[in-house]
């Protein structure tokens, strides 16, 4: 039995290097919760313009793309599963939510309730970086994005955790089978080993890095916030370092710089990737000083203002340590 996990990005750039990952799988395990029209769209009777206004996906070009590559898959006989029982969960939630009922209602011990508290932890937390980031000090917007960090890896955990128990018993009824996944998720290959038969190969497939490597460029690595967020999915319990507010700090910059909208143009010249990773070098080279003096003045640039900023402010860093400031660092404690 063979099952390989393709770690990945809601890119269109992206969906090429996933069918050739899925070459020679029998089975796909998508990583979005089951949807009453998926099944027509794969057999042609519901029109894939259709069925992509039901879903209301925030990459269209990369979720037409993708859905032409499962119907491909589909005719040539690939069993393809949508299974990602959080966000089902969560659906079922706003459901219920909408017809009237409150949080009080929700059974304590039910995986409704999981669910429930750790959504709103991420929420909170992230409405709370929104804030500081737009109105806060430096010092607030840095604590801000530690504390969502930890409250998106807690959520992460939990995702990963139910995906790997509800993948299980289906993967074991096919012998090589393929598990998208996105990026962030690097825990989940080790939780559906554990809920796997001994003897199992688990396979991860890295497709960011592939692209990269395949196109002559420097491998691609997590962004500051990713990182962040991966050290405490990884450690949890891990007690606060120096590290921390650096990458914070970091990854605000890097959100700021990194260009948003969706680019179905020129899939093969990786538009995304390569823009994350020109972003994400640039702002490594930035101290945590470096990062307090251009907090404010980003605030209301552009994109391109700001990347030209940072961009200058990088190149005129002086040499010293990577930190630029460790006391300040171990100061700021989420």
């Amino acid at each position: 039995m063979r099952v390989t996990i393709g770690l990945s990005l809601h890119r269109p750039e992206m969906v090429p290097w996933t069918a050739a990952a899925i070459a020679g799988h029998e089975a796909v395990f998508l990583e979005e919760p089951p949807d009453p029209g998926f099944r027509g769209m794969l057999q042609g009777e519901v029109p894939l313009a259709e069925y992509l206004l039901t879903i209301d996906s925030e990459y269209p070009a990369f979720s037409r793309d993708m859905c032409l590559l499962l119907q491909k898959l589909h005719a040539e006989g690939t069993a393809i599963y949508q299974v990602e029982p959080f966000l089902e969960v969560l659906l079922g939630l706003h459901e219920f939510f909408a017809a009237g009922h409150r949080p009080a209602e929700i059974a304590p011990d039910s995986i409704e309730h999981l669910v429930y508290q750790a959504e709103r932890a991420a929420t909170a937390t992230l409405l709370a970086y929104y804030h500081a980031a737009a109105a806060g000090t430096f010092e607030e917007a840095v604590l801000a994005a530690m504390r969502f960090a930890r409250a998106d890896a807690a959520r992460f955990r939990l995702r990963d955790t139910l995906r790997a128990q509800a993948l299980a018993p289906l993967l074991v009824r096919h012998p090589c089978a393929y598990v998208e996944a996105g990026w962030i998720h690097a825990r989940l290959p080790a939780v559906v080993r554990r809920h796997l038969p001994f003897g199992c190969e688990v396979r991860t497939v890295r497709l960011p890095l592939r692209a990269l490597s395949a196109a002559g460029e420097r491998g691609f690595t997590y962004s500051p916030g990713d990182r962040l967020t991966l050290r405490y999915l990884f450690r949890p319990d891990s007690r606060h370092s120096g590290l921390e507010p650096l990458l914070a700090a970091r990854a605000i910059i890097h959100a700021k710089i990194l260009l948003k909208e969706e680019s179905p143009a020129d899939p093969a010249g990786l538009p995304h990737l390569r823009d994350e990773a020109f972003c994400t070098r640039l702002v490594e080279r930035l101290s945590l000083e470096d990062c307090r003096r251009l907090f404010p003045l980003l605030r209301r640039l552009s994109t391109p203002e700001a990347r030209l900023l940072v961009e200058k402010a990088a190149k005129s860093r002086t040499s010293g340590s990577p930190c630029g400031g460790s006391a300040e660092a171990s100061a700021l404690t989420p």
